[in-house]
């Protein structure tokens, strides 16, 4: 595994792993055509994703956060492939990979897998453990013979802290996080040097979560590893990440290092988000619980998504969607008030 790490490292270029350029994701979500021809109305778009940018360097952790129904999952599903662009660009070690066949994406498949939230869900209960862990194994041809694949997968198991034995059992006699632990040696049996995983903890049990991710946070540095990891838990994210992505309706409002974003938040959306994580330290600093709901997205407000919610909203947020602007510590905002200087970062 070290000498995987290495190789990886020897051959990766200057560049990020993976950039996403103005990607956008709209669905058609109109009624039948006889209903619109009957009650009068046009056709309804979804902006799922609409225009996001952002880069991951190698060996990093790129997070994205934000309410349900944001965009996190889409963004993710566009990565691997699963669902194809509107619109825009991602590049991945050089090539733009939008809207490339499913036989034209085919060589990226075992640089890049994915882990799934639901490790209930993304195992097949008819497979043994051996046959879930070997199927990527297979599939790229990876190993010549049956005892070379049989001991690949005893390797991954005991990798992420499992025993080869366990080859033998069906998931439904494993517990949620064991069942995680499957899907990641599963993930990991490509070779893979990026993975994308959408909400891996958020099924499981805290003190099951704190393994996991302690586990994904040693893989990485063992292999070299690059995530691009989705979640709505912010103390997860803190734990995990380099950079954070902050969602709203389909658009990232603020981008910026994990530390810069944590220790002074400019977005009004960031702040409110990080106003529910509870104050263990007990500072007594006061706060303001996010109000409001996510407006609907087929109809969207007009100017800034979030000016029905933000305290500091004026006739410019109702009326002119925001740019992304750079800050010297290497943030990117979409706000009007940050723009004009009205909202301070927070303490």
């Amino acid at each position: 595994m070290a000498e995987n790490a290495a190789l990886k490292t020897q051959a990766a270029d200057a560049g990020p792993v993976l950039a996403a350029r103005d990607l956008a994701r709209y669905f058609d979500v109109s009624p039948p055509l006889l209903n619109r021809v009957i009650e009068g109305v046009p056709r309804q778009t979804l902006k799922a994703v609409d225009g996001v940018n952002f880069e991951i360097a190698r060996g990093e952790t790129f997070s994205l956060v934000g309410e349900s129904g944001c965009g996190k999952s889409t963004v993710a599903r566009l990565v691997v492939g699963l669902y194809t662009p509107t619109r825009g660009d991602l590049i991945f070690e050089g090539q733009n990979i939008a809207g490339l066949t499913r036989k034209q994406m085919a060589p990226m498949r075992r640089k890049m897998q994915m882990i799934f939230q639901d490790p209930y869900a993304s195992l097949n209960p008819r497979w043994r453990v051996v046959d879930i862990i070997a199927e990527p194994l297979r599939f790229f041809g990876l190993t010549s013979g049956e005892a070379e694949t049989q001991k690949r997968v005893g390797e991954l198991l005991n990798f992420v802290g499992l025993s080869a034995k366990d080859g033998v059992k069906y998931p439904h006699e494993f517990s949620g996080g064991q069942r995680q632990r499957i899907s990641i040696a599963r993930a990991l049996a490509s070779n893979p040097e990026f993975l994308v995983c959408d909400e891996p903890t958020s099924a499981l049990d805290v003190s099951v979560q704190a393994q996991i991710l302690n586990l994904m946070k040693e893989l990485q540095r063992e292999l070299n590893l690059t995530y691009l990891f989705i979640s709505h838990n912010l103390a997860v994210v803190y734990h995990m990440s380099n950079h954070v992505g902050v969602m709203y309706l389909g658009k990232l409002v603020e981008v910026a290092p994990a530390r810069v974003l944590f220790a002074k938040p400019r977005h009004p959306y960031t702040k409110l988000l990080l106003d529910t994580i509870p104050d263990l330290d007990m500072k007594g600093a006061e706060r303001a619980p996010v109000a409001g709901e996510v407006p609907n997205p087929i109809n969207p407000p007009s100017g800034c998504a979030f000016h029905p919610r933000c305290p500091f909203a004026n006739d410019r947020c109702k009326r002119e969607a925001p740019q992304a602007i750079a800050l010297p510590d290497g943030a990117k905002i979409a706000c009007h008030g940050v723009e004009e200087g009205r909202i301070p970062a927070a303490a």
